[in-house]
């Protein structure tokens, strides 16, 4: 039979690729992050022009467990990236920062765990979407970023990623690139204006299109001693080629070079900490393993085996905090609070 299934073709096509630069173990494993990080930064279009930061407060606000405080910052020339952090009362500094990331949903006030519009109630308490209030719980200070194209950077209530994921395309840009860089320069922003950070402990976690850019800035940003990205490491061929996702997973070419778990060894020897549903179906449980069977034997080969976790909950696409939690803590070798 003729094939007429141009997926079909494509995706047979990345099937048969061998990643072009993974670790094979025939040079130094630091030689070869050198070549990977350079070249994942170029896939994503990184880096962008630094600019003026123009850093301002919005409001402080007292709470319950915490102080809360909004600001803004300019990430590249006329982007403004909107954050609120959370400072636990009673503790003493400087603290752990965990930065929270989150994915396609109605924007970062989930991470707060302030419901904004009808359906968020019951979404961050079924799917345990409030991190920041998590992390405050965990004894760390926590801050919220808003990503592009979602939330109050959205111009709705719901992602609209597309877009300008495609217009970066034809510029040599892209949106996950873009979201990445946004989380850099607030680790510049958070360590200059906040010295109730410690800038020696500095994390970031998120889910689904939040762990996403949580993975891809823990691999170019060294300042991230540690990342928890939840439902988002998974083998491309497994994931966001088989089935279709949101236009902003997607890096022109990456494929060529990179299968998702040869980019952990970018993260080690830092502490990663891979969460995962038993039953999401669109990152499949067998694409997560494979990529966390490769991340094993990158951090086997950083010298720190015992670096990197994998913890799946009984579910679908959600994070799943207890299990997560603790596992963090555990490679981290820091204690509950509370």
């Amino acid at each position: 039979m003729r094939e007429h299934k141009p997926h079909a073709v494509s995706y047979g096509i990345l099937k048969g690729m061998v990643p072009s630069m993974r670790y094979d173990g025939t040079m130094p494993f630091s030689l070869w992050q050198d070549g990977a990080l350079k070249k994942l930064n170029e896939l994503l279009g990184l880096p962008l022009k630094k600019c003026e930061e123009l850093f301002k407060i919005e409001f402080e606000k007292p709470h319950d467990e915490y102080n809360e405080t909004r600001f803004s910052f300019q990430s590249e020339e006329g982007y403004f990236v909107l954050c609120h952090l959370l400072v636990p009362k009673g503790a003493a500094a400087p603290l752990p920062l965990m930065i929270c990331v989150q994915g396609h949903s109605t924007g970062m006030h989930m991470s707060l765990g302030v419901p904004l519009y009808e359906g968020d109630a019951e979404e961050i308490k079924a799917n345990d979407k409030d991190f920041a209030v998590q992390a405050v719980r965990q004894g760390m200070c926590a801050v919220t970023i808003e990503q592009r194209c979602m939330g109050e950077c959205g111009g709705t209530p719901h992602p609209d990623c597309a877009l300008t994921a495609m217009t970066d395309l034809l510029v040599g840009r892209t949106l996950i690139g873009e979201r990445v860089w946004d989380i850099q320069r607030l680790i510049d922003a958070v360590t200059t204006h906040f010295p109730v950070v410690n800038a020696d402990e500095i994390y970031c976690m998120g889910n689904s299109g939040g762990g996403t850019s949580t993975f891809y800035a823990a691999c170019t940003e060294k300042r991230i001693k540690g990342a928890m990205p939840s439902c988002s490491v998974c083998e491309y061929e497994d994931s966001i080629t088989p089935m279709r996702h949101c236009t902003c997973n997607y890096i022109p070419y990456i494929r060529n070079y990179f299968e998702m778990g040869d980019l952990c060894g970018l993260i080690a020897p830092r502490k990663l900490v891979i969460v995962a549903g038993e039953q999401d179906d669109i990152f499949p449980i067998n694409g997560v393993i494979k990529s966390f069977d490769t991340a094993k034997v990158m951090f086997d080969a950083a010298g720190a085996k015992d670096n990197c976790a994998l913890v799946v909950g009984d579910g679908g696409h959600r994070f799943y905090q207890d299990i997560a939690w603790k596992a963090f803590n555990k490679l981290t070798g820091k204690t509950k609070i509370k």
